[in-house]
Formats: structure tokens, C-alpha cells, sequence
């Protein structure tokens, strides 16, 4: 079952209290504010880019990794939830074969998986994929719109800061 909410597309039934499962309802719940940012933000990552949970929060300036999680977890099919990931680049936990699929599509950064690596699944190359929320430049995380809200160049570029008297790379 699909239903819109607010013009989005989502799977139901969805547990109406605190995502919990046990009590399913078909009735349409209010898509709660911070999950329409959330989702407003996945929308916004150009195809063959990726930005993790922890970005999405720093960029909404709200919540943190997990609560984005928890909203791409129930809600995130109403988005391109792909391109929303885990900071180590590891493909989705039950979903690697779909994502590998939209990676491929888009042609997002993949980099080959070690022969140690569980089903020898690709990981996401985080250096080139990922996306600081700027302008497209075609150069990795260093696009920068100039925007409030922007991740921080520092962080997205992967540029050095004092540390106590030491450069410390973040």
C-alpha cells in the first residue's frame, strides 16, 4: 500500500506512535515537520552524490545522525533514500543490492571491496561522492553555494585546523 502525504509518496500502514510497529494504523499521519526536512534535504543531493546522516543534520542545523536515520527508516521511501548514508561509505544493511543498482545508475563513486569485505560488496568512495550542499563544480565535497546551512567547507573539504598548537586533520 502507497499513500501521499503532503504530496509525497509513502509505504504504509506506518505505526502512527513512536514508529513503533505494534500499533499499525491506516490512517494518515501528519508527516512531522523535521521528517519533511529530512526528506526536503535527500531531495536536494544531485544524482551520483551522497550525503551521510550526520551532514544532513548539520545542514537541517537540527538533530543529529540518528534521528535523520530514523527518519529515512520510516520514511525515507518517499526520497531518493540512497543517496542519505553512513559516514564508512558501507552500502545499507539489507538494502546493498538496490543501492549498488542506484549507485550504478547515477555513476556515484564506488571503491572496490577488499577480499576480507562481507560479500565483497562495494563500498561508497566518501571523498568523491559525497556532497557539501553547494553548487555542482564537478570536484568532489569543495562546491560551495555560499548558503546558510552549508556544511562547513573545513569539514566537507577535509581541511586541517589548529588543535592545540597542532594541525589535526577533520
Amino acid at each position: 500500500m502507497v499513500r501521499a502525504v503532503k504530496g509525497r509518496l509513502l509505504p504504509g500502514p506506518l505505526s502512527v506512535a513512536y514508529g513503533r510497529m505494534d500499533r499499525v494504523s491506516d490512517e494518515l499521519p501528519e508527516l512531522p515537520e523535521y521528517a519533511e526536512r529530512v526528506l526536503d534535504v535527500a531531495e536536494q543531493i544531485p544524482p551520483g552524490r551522497v550525503m551521510t546522516y550526520g551532514d544532513v543534520a548539520e545542514w537541517l542545523g537540527e538533530g543529529g545522525p540518528r534521528q535523520v536515520g530514523r527518519v529515512m527508516a520510516l520514511y525515507g521511501a518517499a526520497a531518493p533514500w540512497w543517496r542519505v548514508v553512513r559516514a564508512d561509505g558501507a552500502l545499507l544493511p539489507g538494502h546493498e543490492l538496490r543501492a549498488l543498482g542506484h549507485y550504478r545508475d547515477e555513476a556515484t563513486p564506488l571503491r572496490e571491496a577488499s577480499r576480507a569485505a562481507e560479500g565483497h560488496l562495494p563500498r561508497l568512495d566518501m571523498r568523491r561522492a559525497r556532497w557539501d550542499g553547494g553548487a555542482e563544480d564537478g570536484e568532489g565535497a569543495g562546491g560551495r553555494s555560499g548558503r546558510a546551512g552549508d556544511i562547513p567547507a573545513a569539514r566537507a573539504a577535509g581541511a586541517e585546523r589548529e588543535v592545540g598548537g597542532g594541525a589535526a586533520h577533520i
